[in-house]
Parts: C-alpha cells; structure tokens; sequence
C-alpha cells in the first residue's frame, strides 16, 4: 500500500455456499489429538480465544480439522494466517486436499487475487486489509518473527476480528506473554508434548567446532563426508545471510559431488529451492533461520553452525531441532549442534526438549 491509497469497508455479509460436509481428508487422529482437537472445539463453541501447545511435529494442522469443519458448517468466515510465507505456501496444497471448500491464498507476491471466500489463507500482513470480517483466525507459528512482539500485526488480527470472534492460537514454543494469558484465563489451553508417532524429540549432539567461518571444523568435514557417502539429506543453518555464501562455497569445495543449495528470506527464488529439496532434488540446503519453522522435509537431518550466536534464540534452536523425525518412516535424526562455546541458550533448549520428552512420556499417543 502507498500514501495515495485508502481502504473502505462494508459490513461482513457472511453470504456463502456451505457444504454440510466440507472436510474431505480420509485421516485419523490419535487420542492425544482428539482430546486437543475436542478441546478446540469447545472453544469454538464458547466463542473463546485458544492456545494449542505443541511439539513440533504433533500434528497441529490436523488437529485444526474438526474445528475447522464446525466453523465453516456453521457459516462462520475464516482466516488462517502466519508470520512465515513459507508456512502459508506448506499449508495451501495440505488444505485443498483436506477441505472441499474454496479458499483464497494471500502473501506478499501470491500469484492469486484477493476474491470473496469464506475461508482465507494468509500472511499475519495481508490482515491489514481487513476491518470486522472475520468470525475465526487461526495464526499459526503466533510467537515467530515478524509477528511476535508487533504491535502493528497484532492490531491488525484484533480489527480483522468481528466483536464476537475468537482466535485459535497454534506454537511449539508460546511466548511468556501468551502462557500469561493462560495463567489469567484470557485463553484456554491444550498441551501436547508428544509426536503423533510416539517417539522423542531429536535433542542436540553439541560439537565444539572453533572459528567456523575461517575453516569447517574436522568433526564437521567428518560428518559432510558421511552424509556424501550416505546420501542422508540435510539443513545446515546459519546465522546471518552473510553467512550463506561463504558456507556454501566452502562445502562445495571440499564435496564437490554434493548437490546443495543456500537460500534466505530476501532470495526470489527462494520457494524453488525449498521446492527442489523437498523433491529431493538436492540433498541439503544452507539457510538461515527463516526455515526454522512450519517446513517439512521427510526424513532429514539438521546441522546448525554457530549455534551460540546471540541470533539464535531458545525458541529458534527448538524449532530448528524439531525439523527432524517428523515423519513415521523415519521417527529419529540428528541435531548437529556447532558452538565456540557451550552458551546458557543452547543449554535451555537442550534442556526444554529433554522436559518435553519426559512430559510426552505421560500422554498416550
């Protein structure tokens, strides 16, 4: 938007085409899902906000499914939204195989149009466009940058929400401010420690591996070579951009064979990249933290270089960690975590997954 434009509004119609049965997908959830999904539910329909914490990789889309459904049978309009692109561009194919419904996919360069449609998916942004218009938002990743702590964005979900609507927050990681709430009972909340196959979160292998940007370490050479022999796929994440090129330079160098990629939130072709990894056209892909969250690779490991660096925070470092054993086929992985030196933060993180797997120990799958 520019200076020269403005924005006008109609009152929400809610005038659509409801399907008694909207919800298509042929899963089914576990236990531990139903009783979050039931919860959900509940909320819904109290007409109260909603926080569901958990695990990376607990299956937190589908376990939105139910609710979904109720809201859409009962005429209600919908946003889902998230901070990440990336996380918007994962769930739109995952929803138009689950929902029979029509539904328009907004982001800052979406090859759609903004049309009229009773369930919406968009970037935390695209909710500045809207006044009073919508019964139910979902924001997903709600504690990830640039939504966390904005006071611009999280205005713009409170006036994007009609005076009797509800919000449904999804994390692995809630902000202390987000469990205040709870604490004070301005959200309900469900807890989910534990993956939807049952098995522990991958914790952090932490390697000392010295002044890194001048020469990969022999412990990280040692592991390269490896995953070259095996073809094991992989993430490396760094910590700034300026990073990226070097890495990857120095990588391609000493394996020359390995298909590999780096790529970044300001990279255009950044969703090929990401589309070219999750094809398995490359093996491994160096990135920065804008990968953290709401992406998944089937069967990867995750390396992090300079894991002491202050740009990591516990928040990152877990979600980064829970890019790996996501998947059923492959429920493990390794979180090769790089320092200087062992910091407070990567000892939390370490710390916080080993508290969530012993929590997870006590929920049925």
């Amino acid at each position: 938007m520019s200076e020269d434009q403005f924005l006008a509004t109609i009152p929400e119609p809610n005038v659509f085409e409801t399907d008694t049965m909207p919800c298509q997908w042929q899963g089914e959830l576990t236990p531990a899902q139903r009783r979050v999904a039931d919860e959900q539910l509940q909320a819904l329909k109290a007409g109260r906000s909603h926080l569901t914490y958990a695990v990376t990789g607990a299956g937190k889309t589908e376990m939105l499914f139910p609710m979904l459904t109720a809201a859409l049978q009962a005429g209600k309009r919908i946003a889902l939204v998230s901070p990440r692109v990336d996380v918007i561009v994962e769930l739109a194919p995952r929803l138009r195989e689950a929902f029979k419904t029509d539904f328009v996919v907004l982001y800052g360069d979406s090859p759609e149009t903004y049309r009229y449609t009773q369930l919406v998916l968009a970037s935390t942004h695209q909710l500045l466009r809207f006044r009073a218009a919508f019964d139910v938002i979902v924001v997903d990743e709600v504690d990830a940058f640039p939504y966390a702590e904005n006071v611009q964005l999280e205005g713009a979900v409170q006036r994007a929400t009609k005076p009797q609507g509800c919000h449904f927050y999804l994390t692995a990681t809630p902000s202390t401010r987000l469990l205040r709430d709870v604490s004070k009972q301005r959200l309900r909340i469900s807890l989910l420690p534990r993956r939807y196959h049952g098995q522990p979160l991958p914790n952090f292998t932490i390697i000392k591996i010295g002044n890194w940007r001048k020469k990969l370490s022999w412990r990280i050479q040692r592991i390269l070579r490896e995953y070259v022999r095996s073809k094991q796929r992989f993430l490396i994440f760094v910590p700034h951009v300026a990073d990226l090129t070097a890495t990857l330079n120095e990588i391609t160098r000493l394996q020359p064979s390995l298909k590999i990629a780096a790529t970044h939130a300001g990279d255009p072709d950044r969703q090929a990249k990401v589309q070219a990894m999750r094809a398995s056209e490359l093996q491994a892909l160096i990135t920065t933290t804008i990968l953290e969250r709401g992406v998944t690779f089937k069967g990867i490991d995750v390396m992090i270089l300079g894991a002491d660096d202050p740009v990591f925070s516990q928040a990152a470092l877990i979600q980064i960690a829970g890019r790996c054993g996501r998947s059923a086929s492959r429920p493990t992985g390794k979180v090769w975590t790089g320092v200087t030196e062992r910091t407070r933060t990567v000892i939390q993180a370490r710390n916080e997954i080993r508290y969530l797997n012993m929590k997870g120990k006590q929920y049925d799958v």
